[in-house]
């Protein structure tokens, strides 16, 4: 609920503008924003379903560090630009991390019913795990293609390329770009067919940018695996030490009680 607080008081000058074009004195619902209501309405709630406040405050935080990333590198080299001209937009910040949360819920529903990765299931997903991302990489070429030059553009194939190259979980990183790429075709239809932001090919939207979103979960997906072993590592190396100390004041104040200290020597 906090979350989404955040959200409506993040996007509440959006939601006025949209607001404003309402004639409330008349046929209102011919005026509002379905879409954008149904969308809201569907990733409130999906969110709110098996939260887990732990596992979600990594989810949160790799999706707001990597969606600024993502927008500084999209609007920096004008691959899209927004309705504000930022570079970017501090308000569209929020909507990852969101969207990161409703894509976990997704892949969880779709990792519980759909089969695992055994026998010959386990062949289809990792065969249709390699010809969908390469096909991924060659759409990603040609479509940042005349961003090429810029050290940003660069650096995002590379990681995409090495995300692709060393997943172990080929079923879950599957599952994990069908769920952020159908999540994203609503957003970006959305974002451009209102003209809050817009792509260079001026599609709307490009068909390249609603798999992005799906790569973009993969992404957000790995970095949080990441986050979490480096946070068990940094956990197991602080506690033994804190342990060690907690006994050793326990055996003072033991010592003491006996009369077995130094004082007693």
């Amino acid at each position: 609920m906090l979350t989404v607080f955040v959200i409506v008081y993040m996007w509440w000058p959006l939601a006025q503008m949209v607001m404003s074009y309402i004639n409330w004195q008349g046929d209102w619902w011919r005026y509002m924003d379905w879409l954008l209501v149904g969308i809201f309405l569907f990733m409130s709630l999906v969110i709110m379903a098996g939260a887990d406040l732990r596992k979600d405050a990594f989810i949160i935080l790799v999706g707001a560090i990597g969606g600024f990333v993502i927008e500084g590198w999209g609007t920096q080299t004008y691959l899209w630009w927004y309705f504000t001209a930022q570079r970017p937009p501090l308000w569209i910040i929020p909507a990852w991390p969101i969207a990161s949360l409703t894509i976990d819920r997704m892949v969880r529903f779709l990792s519980r019913r759909l089969p695992k990765s055994e026998g010959n299931w386990d062949r289809f997903y990792k065969g249709s795990y390699w010809l969908v991302f390469i096909i991924f990489i060659g759409m990603m070429v040609f479509f940042i293609w005349p961003t090429m030059g810029k050290s940003l553009t660069v650096m995002a194939l590379l990681l995409v390329i090495i995300l692709i190259f060393t997943s172990n979980d080929k079923r879950f990183a599957l599952l994990t770009f069908v769920a952020g790429s159908g999540l994203g075709y609503f957003l970006e239809y959305w974002g451009t067919t209102r003209e809050c932001w817009t792509y260079y090919t001026l599609q709307k939207p490009p068909f390249f940018a609603i798999l992005a979103h799906g790569m973009a979960a993969v992404a957000f997906w790995r970095s949080g695996l990441l986050l979490m072993l480096m946070w068990k590592k940094a956990w197991q190396v602080w506690r033994p030490a804190k342990t060690t100390e907690q006994e050793f004041g326990k055996q003072v104040v033991t010592e003491g009680a006996s009369g077995t200290g130094s004082d007693q020597m």
